[in-house]
């Protein structure tokens, strides 16, 4: 008998039986006997009801599972984990549903590696407005939408790098994911970033106005420690650190921490299990942050061949963020496709492919919150235009990001054991990237949240 049987019998046959045994309970003790009993069974059954599983048997034209493609492949879902996956019969499952996707690729919920869901695009408020004019409660509004779009995007998992300015903010943004309040991504969150006094922003002209900060400042090796101990204490998942800004006599980017104080960063965030992510853009400050033991550079827009060299020797990835840097100049102007590249686009290119030829992991991450939430696609298309096979784009939001960021235990692949989040697109998206904005189907933790 189905779990929806089940439900019938007991609406429609017990709960009369019990109704009426209610009525003569009074008078009659065996009466009562047989409501305890009943009472007891509609209490079973709705327990059995409640711990069956559901099972999704997927039917997709081909499967991307994290490494390699696959044709003539089923996968199975029971619950919120992969059953199985590959070359098989469909099983014969009872309440199990089959979901047809022709024509589509199943792939692993896709890993965005740089978001920023308490920002949204510059050419709609500018960083600094944001920071100092939306409220913390616009902010947090719009950071759910952020994370719906997000999702329905097909990226099932985020590593927030830091909330600019609302504080812990993400904190509870990403427990409301996790009770089910909200639909959105799986976090990896930063809380507040971590720069050094006087190097931030926003600034004022006027040097007697303190205006609120987008990130934690410390000026000693004593505040980092305890800005690293109290964000772990707020909840942060990863620590990152600013390792330059532009804070230059002229505004130029200069490194903002030495490599001890890096590195200390990097020892506490150590000892709680968790990882350290530096901002560097700069040489000097991609190689001090390197140093100091962080997991990943983000940005490395000066990165050359012999930094990217000692990245992969110290076994530390690049998080390239090519799409904010495009969004960007298109904002200041920049009419991509018909006017010539400006030096922005043409050193980043370079240092892309510097990173390529020195053989460095490349994660996949955009920068997203300075272009909008669900464009996440954007970063994947120009890791293609800027070099990089569509195969290792793939893998570079599954697997790659899932074993850098430490959570390839539970995400990053089609594998039995791991948690349910898959992606169906339309076509093949290592043939033509452009595909992975086609997304017909996301599931979540085993939960469907599109289906067209």
């Amino acid at each position: 008998m189905s779990r929806f049987h089940l439900c019938d019998f007991a609406v429609n046959c017990l709960w009369p039986i019990t109704y009426c045994s209610l009525q003569t309970a009074n008078f009659h003790y065996l009466s009562c006997m047989r409501i305890i009993f009943i009472l007891f069974l509609v209490l079973q059954l709705f327990t059995c009801i409640a711990q069956t599983d559901s099972v999704y048997i997927l039917k997709p034209a081909r499967v991307f599972d994290g490494e390699q493609m696959h044709t003539d492949w089923i996968v199975v879902v029971k619950g919120n984990k992969i059953e199985a996956a590959g070359k098989m019969n469909v099983p014969t499952i009872t309440n199990s549903r089959i979901i047809e996707l022709p024509n589509t690729t199943l792939l692993p919920g896709l890993i965005e590696g740089h978001a920023h869901l308490f920002l949204h695009p510059y050419n709609e408020v500018s960083w600094n407005d944001q920071v100092i004019k939306e409220s913390r409660a616009e902010r947090t509004v719009r950071a759910v939408t952020h994370a719906r779009a997000t999702l329905m995007a097909g990226f099932t998992t985020v590593r927030d790098l830091g909330t600019e300015g609302a504080g812990y903010d993400d904190a509870g943004l990403k427990r409301s994911i996790e009770k089910g309040l909200i639909p959105g991504p799986r976090m990896i969150i930063a809380s507040k970033a971590i720069v050094a006094k006087g190097s931030y922003g926003p600034r004022s002209e006027n040097p007697e106005v303190h205006l609120p900060q987008g990130a934690a400042e410390v000026s000693s090796m004593y505040e980092m420690e305890s800005e690293v101990r109290d964000q772990i204490s707020k909840g942060a998942d990863v620590i990152k650190i600013y390792a330059d800004y532009r804070w230059g006599r002229d505004g130029q980017a200069m490194p903002t921490f030495s490599t001890e104080a890096i590195a200390l960063a990097t020892d506490i965030a150590k000892s709680g299990g968790r990882q350290s992510v530096a901002h560097a853009s700069t040489t000097e400050g991609m190689r001090r942050a390197v140093l100091g033991g962080v997991s990943t550079i983000e940005h490395g827009d000066e990165g050359n061949e012999e930094i990217f060299r000692l990245m992969k020797e110290k076994g530390v990835a690049f998080c390239p963020t090519l799409a904010a840097g495009d969004a960007i100049l298109q904002y200041n102007g920049w009419k991509k496709g018909t006017e010539t590249e400006p030096a922005r686009i043409i050193a980043k290119k370079k240092s892309f492919a510097a990173a390529l030829k020195a053989g460095v992991t490349i994660c996949m991450g955009g920068d997203v919150g300075v272009f909008a939430h669900g464009d996440n696609a954007r970063e994947m298309e120009l890791m293609v235009e800027y070099g990089m096979k569509p195969l290792d784009v793939l893998r570079s939001a599954t697997s790659v990001n899932a074993d850098v960021f430490g959570y390839a235990g539970s995400i990053g692949r089609i594998r039995s054991g791991l948690l349910a989040d898959l992606v169906a697109v339309d076509g093949d998206p290592s043939q033509n990237m452009t595909n992975i904005r086609k997304v017909f189907f996301v599931m979540k933790d085993g939960k469907i949240f599109k289906h067209l």
